[in-house]
């Protein structure tokens, strides 16, 4: 039963840190990424489909994404999704390829960006916590039906408090590494 609680808290955790490191790769550092447009939906025959879907995404150069459409007659649809999305980007067409520059980030919305990836952070390191919460009053639900110790309960707590330890460690890690390569120029 302890095992359990600390194998799921433990895969919980990690998915938690996944989470924000896919949140992390959305924010833009000035190069080029296709993980840029991961979140750009794109009218596809009647449904939102992700821009992935609908064509290949690649990194032409540093500072250039080109996007080229599975289906010619989607090149409209898929500038405006772009044009329409929150990046600020504006694509230029040529033919059957959508170019994307990305224009060169300012001192001051590299501040802004590290503040956002900065609250990223706190937020997994709230999503970890209330995983600990939850493994720990299920060890102490266990406690109660006098399923485990007093003992049993301190020692998987303790154990629980690691992983979190861990977790948390990871996360300052992950943010920390996401800044620097924001403010590097």
């Amino acid at each position: 039963m302890l095992a359990d609680i600390k194998k799921d808290a433990r895969s919980r955790m990690t998915k938690s840190l996944e989470s924000l490191r896919h949140e992390l790769a959305k924010i833009r550092t000035g190069r080029a990424h296709p993980s840029l447009l991961e979140h750009v939906h794109v009218d596809y025959y009647g449904s939102e489909v992700p821009i992935g879907q609908a064509a290949s995404v690649a990194v032409e150069d540093a500072r250039t994404l080109s996007v080229t459409p599975w289906d010619k007659s989607m090149v409209q649809a898929i500038e405006k999704a772009i044009l329409k999305s929150d990046l600020g980007l504006n694509p230029t067409t040529a033919g059957q390829v959508i170019r994307i520059p990305l224009p060169p980030l300012t001192e001051e919305r590299r501040i802004e960006l590290g503040k956002v990836v900065h609250n990223e952070g706190e937020n997994a390191k709230i999503a970890i916590r209330n995983i600990r919460r939850d493994a720990n009053h299920h060890i102490k639900g266990l406690l109660r039906d006098k399923d485990i110790s007093e003992d049993e309960e301190r020692k998987a707590e303790l154990d629980i408090q690691q992983v979190t330890d861990v977790a948390v460690s990871k996360v300052d890690e992950i943010v920390a590494e996401k800044e620097k390569e924001l403010l590097e120029i």
